[in-house]
């Protein structure tokens, strides 16, 4: 199979050895507006047009043209946010011919004088705009991949609302055909009309005066955050996420989620960076969904019920957060269980009862076991003195046995029913009773 990258100047951009390929195919699929590009004296094979949703018939359509001499067209490159992932998933790299074409961020770099290298990239084909949020910091140029034409109007909103209304904009449209366009204005009045669907938004960020910064690192501000008063407060926040140690595309369990923080600042530390938050109270479980999408992260899962109930299909976690509920019959054994090895587990808790059963845990399996004090500076009548935060006792280990690592795709599925097969000590809330 040979995976060909087209631009928006369809045929006349193409290398000879792509028109070869595409001249050859029994078979041509890709979506309806790039294979209206080929001209058909030159490429007579069968048209099939892409379906939607597309990833699940990928497979469904390999499988009726085995056999056949197929091409696949994608936009730009094809590796890059396209469908060649998709298809060297289904059928491995050895067996896909790619070859690309300047992608629409190579074009819009190009026109703009931005270094690729130093240019952020995020989609918005198929994904919430939301998912933008996380990347805003005051300085930077971006990159946002279009959904269509109103995409451009949908962000302008979206930054006015988290205070980047001073942000310039540029859309590019059509980009390296003989149509190409762009216009530009500033987020905070934003008054241009849809254009074409093709097009790339490029931002240069500008915070406005008094918006409530967010920083890359945990920590962030509690401010940033609707909650009831269950929220990790921000100081212990950034212990607790420096002992789960966040790793690219690894996944998180959040049990307790309360108001998500711990879930959202472990998503934050890295694009790929994956998280299930456990959250039995209705109330909570969407307000933690509102602050998943308010601070960049909607694709946050957010899980209703208790646990360790809740817990039996999630996929393997590579470090669980334990926030509430640890006296639950069963929570810290099917947690330990479930656990990938050389993951991370980090419990917190204010009760002596919880705290007592941490101190046994610890005795069995070790780890780090602190006492976390925080003290704020308050007026005291014309003075100023500290009020203490109640002391949180936090115990933190990690599970012998390997270097966690992300999950690649074979694994998406594995749940942790599946793999709890480790040992889990003797240690058990039951000898508290």
């Amino acid at each position: 199979m040979t995976v060909v990258g087209i631009g928006a100047d369809g045929w006349a951009g193409l290398s000879a050895t792509a028109r070869a390929q595409l001249g050859a195919a029994e078979v041509l699929i890709g979506g309806r507006r790039q294979l209206d590009l080929l001209p058909e004296t030159d490429c007579p094979g069968e048209r099939v047009a892409w379906p939607s949703p597309l990833r699940p018939a990928v497979p469904r359509l390999l499988a009726a043209h085995a056999g056949r001499r197929i091409a696949v067209l994608a936009s730009g490159d094809p590796m890059f946010y396209g469908i060649g992932r998709a298809l060297t998933e289904e059928l491995g790299a050895g067996r896909l011919r790619v070859l690309p074409h300047p992608s629409s961020v190579s074009y819009a770099c190009a026109r703009l004088g931005w270094p690729v290298e130093e240019t952020e990239v995020v989609t918005l084909v198929g994904r919430p705009a939301a998912g933008l949020v996380a990347a805003l910091h005051d300085g930077r140029r971006l990159l946002a991949l279009s959904a269509g034409a109103g995409t451009p109007a949908e962000v302008a909103a979206l930054l006015r609302e988290h205070g980047f209304g001073p942000s310039r904009m540029t859309v590019l449209e059509q980009l390296g055909s003989e149509r190409e366009d762009s216009f530009s204005g500033r987020a905070e009045d934003w008054s241009h009309a849809p254009g074409d669907p093709l097009n790339v938004i490029a931002l240069e960020c500008r915070r406005a005066e008094g918006a409530l910064r967010l920083s890359v690192t945990p920590g962030l501000p509690d401010a940033a955050y609707e909650h009831d008063g269950q929220l990790t407060k921000r100081h212990v926040r950034a212990v607790t996420l420096g002992a789960l140690a966040p790793a690219p595309g690894e996944l998180l369990w959040d049990i307790g989620g309360g108001s998500g923080s711990i879930a959202i600042e472990w998503m934050r530390a890295h694009r790929s960076c994956r998280a299930v938050t456990v959250e039995r109270d209705a109330v909570r479980a969407g307000r933690i969904g509102r602050n998943a999408l308010a601070l960049g992260v909607p694709g946050l899962r957010v899980v209703g019920g208790a646990a360790p109930e809740a817990l039996a299909e999630l996929p393997v976690p590579d470090a669980v957060f334990i926030g509430g509920g640890l006296t639950a019959p069963g929570l810290l054994e099917a947690s330990w269980a479930a656990l990938r090895p050389g993951g991370r587990l980090v419990a917190n808790t204010v009760t002596l009862e919880s705290e007592a059963l941490l101190a046994r845990w610890h005795r069995e399996l070790g780890g780090e076991l602190v006492k976390l004090a925080v003290s704020h500076a308050v007026p005291v009548g014309g003075f100023t003195g500290w009020r203490q935060a109640m002391p949180i006792t936090q115990w933190s280990v990690s599970k012998p046995g390997g270097a966690a690592g992300a999950a690649g795709p074979e694994t998406e599925t594995e749940t942790a029913a599946a793999a709890g097969t480790a040992t889990t000590p003797h240690v058990t809330s039951g000898d508290l009773t």
